[in-house]
């Protein structure tokens, strides 16, 4: 079968330039002529399977899942993870670093997937959202990607240039991953909640203990159910 590279691209739900590093590295198994990409639809079925990928051809249906539970900010972080010195001297780096030290990932195929995502995204625009805080977030919903919705707190071993919209380095990551658009912006309200609060921005400047900011983004999470 032959599809068109941007075609191909479309139907994994990746970007062009990810799929084109894979089959120069021989870690798909297709094969480029021209623009255009080769391949056997059984072996690349199997091949995404196995990478917990999707893969569905132009004209196919593919299968619906049914929104997740929303989640609170305890859950999210409970997944994703508080973690600290995450080195680096560029956005980059540390969002490499961040991505490695996930726990909740999965495969080497999916941290690539993630670390791709956010990069892409931090090109299109800076996720640094002033006081010393950036959200990085994939531009669109890893729903095939085999990551589950999680948000990742990482403390930076030293303040990075994000080009923040006020100019501050940054000193902490919300690594924020969510299935469908709908948890994405879920998750973003209710961390943006906690990132109008000076107590938070506070607690965030001492680097906490995990139990200490588990504990606070409980308390925002009673906040948020109680409709303040």
């Amino acid at each position: 079968m032959e599809l068109k590279l941007n075609e191909f691209a479309h139907c994994l739900q990746m970007p062009v330039t990810t799929i084109e590093r894979w089959i120069r590295q021989g870690r798909i198994p297709v094969k480029k002529v021209g623009d255009a990409c080769v391949f056997s639809e059984t072996a690349l079925k199997k091949w995404a399977r196995t990478h917990n990928l999707s893969f569905c051809l132009p004209g196919e249906k593919q299968e619906e899942k049914p929104d997740p539970k929303m989640e609170t900010l305890s859950e999210a972080i409970g997944r994703g993870g508080i973690y600290y010195d995450i080195a680096g001297d560029t956005v980059e780096q540390v969002i490499d670093s961040a991505v490695s030290a996930m726990q909740q990932v999965g495969s080497e195929t999916a941290r690539r997937v993630l670390y791709e995502s956010l990069v892409a995204r931090e090109q299109m625009m800076s996720t640094g959202i002033g006081n010393g805080v950036a959200v990085p977030h994939p531009r669109t919903p890893l729903s095939n990607s085999g990551i589950a919705d999680q948000m990742a707190a990482c403390f930076l071993e030293k303040p990075v240039d994000f080009k923040a919209v006020d100019k501050k380095p940054v000193h902490v990551l919300f690594v924020l991953v969510a299935t469908t658009a709908r948890q994405h912006l879920h998750l973003l309200s209710r961390l943006s909640f906690c990132l109008r609060d000076n107590s938070f921005l506070t607690l965030l400047s001492q680097r906490p203990e995990p139990e200490t900011l588990r504990k606070k983004m409980a308390e925002f999470d009673q906040r948020l159910n109680n409709g303040e």
